[in-house]
């Protein structure tokens, strides 16, 4: 691991590093070579889940990137996720012996449940009725939870954690929890800053994870009047102060709150540019620029047709 990338140590002294590459929407034919160019620019942690569809490329990637001896099977850290239809506990191993299957790996660093709601159980991803309706499973995250403690107990995950979780959903985990979810992965950039879920969550002793630090301008479910972060006048002032591109400030931003960050690219000019990060600090008064940016609406990721979901995240203020 180049030593320029910092880790972040979890509750359970596992370290992770702070600055990964995501790969939520990268085309399976595009993901695998990223995922190689991503080793050889220097990344070492990556980040998937099973909805994305894309697993098996960033497998053979990794196991090829392996087998050369370029890169260890320890030095690497592989996040994934558990999706919304393998909710219910028995479901939870064999979710994740799947995904291992796909990353041709024996374990997997950090495995989170992508939402806190469950969707109906079986073949298709996004269950839906006769007339379009999502169908939902009878499952609560409470039982998942003791799923994915049963991953840790097999050797199967190093790691546990959330994403999507609110304070509540968070508090409700963390009383019954065996073993102690060690990350929250959410929405994080200055128009969604989150800085109350960021300080619950580290007073509990859980690291957060940005995704859509770029506010995900290539979102399916982008519309033409939302805000376009990367496109505000505040934010090029101080890419062209720090002589830095808008991203690699907004990835700065969150490794400067002790944030995990996972830019999603696969273009391996942009996979070096996101990388290109630690040389430079943006200073106290420049951070209080970029929190001051956020918006009432700054959320990109709100999944609103899972609304009436009783598990649903955002009807919390955080």
């Amino acid at each position: 691991m180049p030593s320029k990338v910092p880790f972040i140590k979890f509750s359970n002294n596992v370290e992770y590093p702070l600055l990964g590459l995501g790969t939520w929407k990268s085309k399976p034919n595009e993901v695998y070579q990223a995922v190689k160019d991503a080793i050889d620019i220097g990344y070492r942690h990556f980040d998937c889940a099973h909805v994305y569809q894309n697993e098996k490329e960033v497998g053979a990637a990794l196991s090829e990137k392996i087998n050369a001896g370029d890169v260890k099977r320890e030095e690497l850290f592989v996040t994934s996720k558990l999706w919304n239809t393998f909710h219910k506990r028995e479901l939870v191993v064999p979710a994740l012996k799947q995904t291992l299957e796909n990353l041709k790996l024996d374990y997997i660093d950090l495995y989170l449940i992508h939402w806190p709601f469950g969707l109906k159980e079986g073949d298709e991803l996004f269950p839906k009725d006769g007339e379009g309706k999502f169908l939902y499973s009878d499952s609560s995250y409470i039982e998942t939870w003791k799923g994915m403690e049963d991953c840790v107990k097999l050797g199967l995950a190093k790691s546990i954690g959330l994403s999507n979780f609110n304070s509540k959903q968070i508090k409700a985990v963390l009383e019954i929890a065996e073993i102690k979810p060690v990350n929250n992965q959410v929405e994080c950039h200055p128009y969604l800053n989150q800085s109350k879920l960021i300080k619950f969550c580290q007073e509990n002793d859980i690291v957060v994870t940005a995704y859509s630090p770029l506010g995900s301008p290539d979102r399916p479910m982008a519309k033409s009047d939302d805000p376009v972060l990367m496109e505000d006048s505040k934010l090029k002032a101080l890419a062209e102060k720090y002589n830095k591109t808008p991203a690699q400030i907004l990835i700065k931003y969150q490794l400067q709150r002790n944030v995990i960050v996972i830019p999603k690219s696969v273009t391996k000019s942009r996979i070096a540019s996101n990388f290109e990060v630690f040389d430079f600090d943006i200073s106290p008064e420049d951070m209080d620029i970029l929190n001051s940016l956020s918006k009432p609406n700054g959320r990109m990721v709100c999944v609103a047709h899972y609304g009436d979901h009783p598990d649903y995240p955002f009807v919390e203020e955080f």
